[in-house]
């Protein structure tokens, strides 16, 4: 798939627009530890992308990544279903899905930094 625009639904505006400004403790970590200002390697990375259905926490066009970051909601039968799905669509958009929680972040940003370079250099073998 070509670099292609991906449309989504204009009623999720103004719910990205919340969720940019009231970023989770670990959303804003990251955003500012690795993804802020082209710091990963010069890529551009977006908050609260909004994609088809969807916003993603955090989106790089160039590497056609998704990055989500996962908090305590999501670890129920009913959000890890909802999120194996939410997955599944995105990646019918040849989208690739990485999610890290919330104590990996907060914890450990040091090896989600490798983590995700590892990752990166898997994707851009493939």
């Amino acid at each position: 798939m070509q670099d292609k625009y991906i449309s989504y639904d204009t009623r999720l505006k103004t719910r990205a627009r919340e969720l940019r400004k009231n970023q989770t403790p670990a959303e804003n970590y990251i955003w500012q530890k690795i993804l802020r200002n082209k710091q990963f390697f010069w890529y551009k990375f977006t908050r609260q992308k909004m994609l088809w259905f969807f916003i993603a926490d955090f989106y790089c066009s160039e590497l056609k990544l998704v990055i989500e970051i996962d908090g305590d909601t999501h670890f129920s039968d009913e959000a890890i279903v909802y999120d194996e799905e939410r997955t599944l669509e995105l990646n019918k958009l040849w989208l690739q899905v990485i999610r890290y929680t919330n104590k990996e972040i907060l914890e450990n940003i040091e090896w989600v930094y490798e983590n995700l370079k590892n990752k990166l250099h898997n994707l851009q073998k493939s």
